[in-house]
């Protein structure tokens, strides 16, 4: 009989996280149990549905006459996106976002801040440092050295319900070509040894 092999702490529960975003160019912080320090600078509080890890690929098959199946695949599109709803519209650094303004723009003057949108918005890339917990048991960082938000939902401003600024983050790729750069830090089991 087949022994099937299975290791609890090998599954993810994204209990909590947090993310980051650093000026083009910033290195990654490496480690997603190391607190980022400056100048990375935190989103704050994420809405309860979590950090969205998106894929989405396109390809063309080959199929020659005669077969109904393809003798080859290529991809032709391959984009990472990450998605999440930032809650806090009051940081600086979100509002920096949300309306690709620089955060020195939003410093106020006698307790007033104000900036105006631009009718020609320019690329406004940045890199982001996401980090997904399940306490001691998973730590997942995911490091975007050139992302931009593409997409940008509604903001609704109501008595029951908390603003937030739902985005979507397009990861580019760098100088060596990579959209996003993996750090994990999972523990080993008697079950489960890295391999």
């Amino acid at each position: 009989m087949v022994s099937i092999t299975r290791a609890a702490d090998l599954l993810e529960v994204g209990a909590n996280g947090g993310g980051w975003v650093a000026p083009l160019g910033t290195t990654s912080p490496g480690d997603p149990a190391i607190q980022p320090l400056a100048p990375w600078a935190p989103l704050g509080a994420i809405s309860d549905d979590g950090l969205v890890q998106g894929f989405e690929e396109d390809s063309q098959s080959f199929t020659p006459w005669g077969y109904t199946a393809p003798i080859r695949t290529t991809i032709t599109s391959s984009l990472r996106t990450f998605g999440l709803t930032a809650w806090e519209v009051g940081r600086d650094t979100v509002q920096s976002l949300q309306y690709r303004v620089p955060v020195a723009d939003l410093a106020p003057t006698a307790g007033l801040t104000t900036f105006a949108e631009t009718a020609s918005p320019t690329p406004d890339r940045r890199a982001f440092w996401f980090v997904v917990l399940d306490g001691d048991t998973f730590q997942r960082g995911f490091y975007v050295p050139e992302g931009e938000i593409t997409e940008r939902s509604d903001v609704t401003h109501k008595q029951d319900e908390i603003a937030g600024f739902e985005w979507t983050i397009t990861a580019y790729p760098d100088s060596a070509g990579n959209t996003v750069y993996h750090f994990d830090r999972v523990p080993e089991t008697a079950e489960y040894t890295g391999s």
